[in-house]
């Protein structure tokens, strides 16, 4: 079972690779993780793209909307997308 801090997706890279990607809230920071299969191991994504930022601010928000997350983790993660993609547009 997944902990309260993280979030999954899947998605699929630009050369038609599937990956499961998940990010767990770690202190401030959040940190992802991509696998290929379900029992390869989890690698740590150094600079995650901006989809992957998109995905995680799209899962917050609907938390949020559920309850189950503070609406001001929003905000949070909306900063570091601007500082990450500074023309990227929300």
């Amino acid at each position: 079972m997944a902990s309260k801090s993280e979030i999954s997706w899947k998605r699929t890279t630009e050369d038609g690779q599937k990956l499961q990607v998940y990010a767990k809230h770690i202190g401030n920071q959040w940190k992802f993780f991509v696998r290929d299969r379900r029992y390869d191991q989890w690698q740590a994504v150094e600079e995650p793209p901006l989809d992957d930022w998109m995905e995680l601010l799209d899962a917050i928000q609907r938390r949020i909307n559920r309850r189950l997350a503070r609406p001001e983790e929003e905000g949070h993660i909306k900063k570091m997308i601007y500082e990450r993609f500074p023309d990227a547009e929300i």
